[in-house]
């Protein structure tokens, strides 16, 4: 939800921030910088000077051909299944992240944690 807030008021530069801004350069090396997106499907698509846009779809996107490109890491949470994830992303964004995710589901009768 807060990169959704970040897109409101910074509009595009937050999908650069958070996918080709996240490598730390160093004289010789680009070092990927390892990213956590908490709660995939609780944001909003928000606008930005008219814009609307669903800046984590579109940092999803560039992080997977960083993905391809650089090794660029990244770690999500959810409490979607697949198809909701299709639903509200694309399958587009689905199959990126089938590829990049390793995917560690649990039973809808596990214990939940944060009790």
């Amino acid at each position: 939800r807060d990169i959704s807030f970040e897109f409101h008021k910074d509009g595009y530069d937050v999908i650069h921030r958070y996918s080709k801004k996240s490598f730390e350069i160093k004289p010789g090396a680009k070092i990927p910088k390892t990213i956590c997106f908490d709660d995939l499907g609780a944001e909003e698509n928000l606008k930005h000077f008219g814009n609307e846009c669903n800046a984590l779809s579109e940092i999803v996107l560039s992080r997977y051909d960083l993905f391809i490109s650089d090794g660029l890491i990244t770690h999500m949470t959810t409490n979607l299944n697949a198809s909701e994830i299709e639903k509200q992303y694309g399958a587009r964004v689905r199959s990126r992240l089938r590829e990049m995710m390793n995917v560690v589901s649990f039973p809808d009768n596990a214990a939940d944690k944060r009790k």
